[in-house]
């Protein structure tokens, strides 16, 4: 097992300081110790690999690094009783792809911890088109259900409707029945978002105007996952009781707004953390997501890329040209 050969991305610092980043043949003896060895079949580029493989030190640190925050595979050997070589499993979070060596390569190893079963009819292919990005989708739905923001409540908005995040929470919101009006800086986008269930398709400019603390209520229910000005926006022109889930920051780590909303309409702000979500919570949405929430025609509307062919899609990303999902063969 410890001979054992395969290949990952590698990127590495340089002795002037910058970062480049390669296929390179790695052995197991190579990874990190865990409880865990899984072989990747797939993995999914979110905007937080792209930093991680460009040197960004608020995700990575520590250099030579393979990125790649989400992985779906196989267990190949396990020391927890919990896994078996053979159990269909999926890791997404925790400290994969960022100071632990991640999906963007054939093997990884890790905790236990972080693993979860799953379920029977979905595939890893299926798994990794929804990836943390489908995750944390889900997770906002959850929340904004959870709160009472039922399909009949009104309109939800969705920002950065065009990313990982929003396009998925597009296409699970109007699954389940939602009225879904989808936000992006994309405007050629349009169609790609009629496709995935919107109703109503606005530009970014259109939900974010700040001149004033309050706005007309409209939103029954907001999936944020831009932050900055979009978001306070939001939360001024939400309903009454309504639910604003915060998962993003890609416009602005920044939120400048008042108290009014909440006092005055008794607007909920939740913020959402795919990282460190509890393992049980997870098989829980990853269940739904596989039945009654699986996402009807989501594996048609994802690219898949070869693990040697990613690069180019890094750079795509940062420069804010992906839409929709990429996935993986690794």
């Amino acid at each position: 097992m410890s001979e054992r050969r395969f290949e990952a991305m590698v990127v590495r610092k340089t002795d002037d300081g910058t970062f480049e980043r390669r296929i390179e043949e790695r052995s197991i003896d190579d990874l990190p110790e865990g409880d865990v060895l899984i072989r990747v079949e797939y993995s999914s580029l979110n905007y937080k690999d792209a930093l991680s493989a460009t040197g960004n030190p608020g995700v990575t640190r520590h250099f030579p690094h393979t990125p790649g925050i989400d992985a779906a595979g196989t267990v190949e050997a396990s020391s927890s009783d919990a896994f078996a070589p053979g159990d269909r499993v999926v890791v997404i979070g925790h400290d994969l792809g960022m100071e632990t060596d991640g999906g963007f390569g054939q093997y990884i190893r890790v905790p236990a911890g972080w693993v979860v079963r799953r379920p029977g009819s979905l595939s890893a292919r299926a798994a990794m088109a929804l990836g943390t990005a489908g995750f944390t989708a889900a997770m906002s739905v959850d929340v904004l259900r959870e709160r009472g923001v039922d399909p009949d409540r009104g309109e939800i908005l969705v920002t950065g409707a065009t990313g990982g995040v929003g396009s998925l929470a597009v296409g699970l919101l109007a699954h389940l029945g939602y009225r879904v009006v989808a936000a992006t800086g994309k405007p050629e986008a349009a169609g790609f978002l009629r496709d995935a269930g919107a109703t109503e398709v606005v530009t970014r400019e259109a939900v974010s105007d700040v001149s004033r603390p309050m706005q007309r209520a409209r939103w029954a229910g907001v999936v944020d996952s831009v932050g900055g000005d979009p978001l306070a926006a939001a939360l001024a022109a939400t309903l009454p009781g309504g639910t604003v889930a915060c998962c993003g920051l890609v416009a602005s780590p920044k939120l400048a707004t008042t108290v009014f909303p909440f006092i005055l309409r008794g607007v909920a702000l939740v913020g959402i953390d795919s990282a460190s979500y509890p393992v049980e919570s997870r098989a829980r949405l990853w269940t739904r997501l596989a039945g009654e929430w699986a996402i009807p025609g989501l594996e048609d509307r994802v690219r898949e890329v070869a693990l040697r062919d990613l690069d180019p899609e890094i750079d795509r990303i940062l420069e804010g040209g992906q839409t929709g999902r990429v996935i993986v063969r690794t």
